[in-house]
């Protein structure tokens, strides 16, 4: 199914999915830095694959909290808000996010982004390795950098990029490697990765390979080791990665349904990032090539039990998100007049 006029990206869903989609209450949203996309995936009023896309430059880190979505671009974070009271629609839509306001943080690379306990929005600057908050007068207010990490530096000296909170905090953080030179990651691709707990600022697991996306979920950490191919948790106790299901695919974004885990796929690059990973061995092994998708894990059994593949100009992915209670998310744009016209109310208002 293509979504678009004037680029090929086709989108198409395993046999089942739609079925699945439904069960769970919910929909998805997921973003392509490459190709500048935020996609929400939903259902329409027949039961049918439902896809609603718009552009925004570089878009990386998502986060969906109630009414609200975070999402992360080039050089701002903005803050959608759902226009739609309870039972109203906007045309095929039972929610549609309005751009209502943006912190503009300039090019720091943010790539997680997270909410605390306050509802208050969160992010890694993988540029400045560390973990930040927005600030009404400056690009961002740094808040925790791994303890290798001698200063705040322009640098991207260990790839900060992921962030899991806890009850509300900031309790984990993902790097490519331990390193405090500028780009000084890029050696360590293959094993380098660390998991970090924040508080501690103690090595929570090591030996990982570009691991990404981690997140907390019913009382255990999980996380994608992109150069693995692997989706897994770790055993906290003994700082061990334990793999449940291999995806085709070098990954990032990851999320959670009850019993299901929603992670996100992207074809390797032809550049030496994502070269000489032991994921091109298990992907000739398996005899597949890296594909660009999203698949849904079964959580029990490590299975994948649905997918949905995207083809054509887009081919890597970074983040993924589930909309509960949603079922056909759409969002104004910003580049033609409805966004104008566009107008929303405070309660009460006639």
């Amino acid at each position: 199914m293509s979504v678009t006029p004037d680029l090929r990206i086709d989108i198409t869903a395993s046999r089942l999915f739609t079925g699945w989609l439904a069960s769970q209450g919910a929909s998805l949203a997921f973003t392509t830095y490459q190709a500048g996309k935020l996609f929400f995936v939903g259902l329409n009023d027949r039961g049918q694959l439902a896809l609603f896309n718009r552009t925004l430059a570089r878009v990386m880190g998502l986060a969906a909290h109630g009414d609200t979505l975070w999402v992360a671009t080039l050089w701002q974070l903005w803050r959608f808000e759902n226009a739609l009271p309870p039972g109203q629609r906007k045309d095929a839509h039972d929610r549609w996010y309005v751009p209502q306001m943006a912190y503009t943080t300039g090019d720091i690379d943010v790539h997680d982004v997270a909410v605390d306990g306050d509802g208050e929005p969160m992010f890694v600057s993988t540029l400045f390795s560390c973990i930040a908050l927005p600030d009404p007068r400056h690009s961002f207010r740094p808040v925790w950098k791994p303890p290798f990490v001698s200063r705040y530096a322009a640098e991207d000296r260990c790839h900060l990029n992921g962030l899991a909170m806890r009850d509300g905090r900031p309790a984990f953080a993902t790097c490519v490697a331990r390193s405090d030179a500028n780009e000084g990651w890029r050696e360590h691709r293959t094993h380098g990765g660390l998991l970090l707990d924040v508080a501690s600022d103690e090595i929570a697991c090591a030996g990982l390979s570009m691991p990404h996306s981690p997140r907390w979920y019913r009382d255990r950490l999980w996380l994608v080791n992109a150069g693995t191919g692997e989706f897994g948790w770790v055993d906290l106790a003994a700082g061990r990665f334990e793999p449940i299901a291999f995806c085709p695919g070098f990954l990032r974004g990851l999320a959670f349904i009850g019993d299901f885990a929603v992670v996100g796929l992207s074809m390797q690059r032809e550049n030496r990032t994502f070269s000489g990973l032991a994921l091109d061995q298990r992907l000739a092994d398996k005899g597949v090539s890296a594909r660009c998708a999203l698949q849904v894990i079964d959580l029990a059994r490590g299975d994948v039990v649905h997918e949905v593949r995207i083809e054509g100009v887009v081919s890597e992915l970074f983040d993924v998100a589930v909309l509960p209670g949603v079922r056909n998310p759409g969002a104004v744009g910003f580049s033609n007049d409805e966004i104008r016209r566009t107008i929303v109310l405070p309660p009460g208002v006639q």
